[in-house]
């Protein structure tokens, strides 16, 4: 959940409800529904995000890059209006941020229960934490863009890290 915008209005939970399933737009923001979660609404996305991924799994590098493009570009308008008819910029529950994120790394390496599950850890680790640039664009990038965009950079550091490690002890080849 983004902590960075403190003046940012927390909705009530049926307001949460009534955006997440009263359109297709807003079921897609909040992650089918895993953006609800109570607790971790993030976390619970990115998990529904890794088992919505197994199809990525048999497809060309190139078709699961066009793939991920595309839900990108999606995104922005998906993230944008709930975020709008909310009130709140990066509302935690809007989580088609996180599949978008996940879905990047995990198209990126092997595909391996052990790589999957490193490559969870990696993103979550970074889209919590928001080291530089991440919190810094979050901040400042505002919109559908900006929701999508600290996510990006959340895999791009992740997958550096998996990277670095898999090179390190030599298993990148899965």
């Amino acid at each position: 959940m983004n902590t960075s915008r403190p003046q940012d209005p927390t909705p009530d939970p049926a307001a949460l409800r009534n955006e997440a399933t009263s359109s297709p737009l807003g079921f897609l923001a909040f992650g089918l529904g895993s953006g609800l979660s109570p607790k971790a609404p993030g976390t619970a996305g990115t998990a529904v995000g890794v088992l919505l991924a197994f199809p990525l799994a048999g497809i060309p590098l190139w078709a699961g890059l066009m793939f991920v493009a595309l839900v990108f570009l999606a995104g922005i308008p998906i993230c944008d209006r709930a975020s709008k008819r909310l009130g709140v910029h990066d509302h935690g529950g809007i989580v088609w941020d996180e599949f978008v994120g996940i879905w990047l790394v995990l198209v990126l390496v092997p595909f391996d229960w052990v790589w999957w599950l490193a490559a969870f850890v990696a993103f979550r680790v970074f889209d919590i934490g928001k080291p530089w640039p991440i919190d810094w664009l979050d901040r400042r990038v505002s919109g559908g863009f900006g929701i999508m965009l600290d996510d990006l950079i959340a895999a791009v550091y992740a997958l550096a890290v998996l990277w670095l490690g898999g090179w390190l002890v030599g298993g990148l080849a899965g």
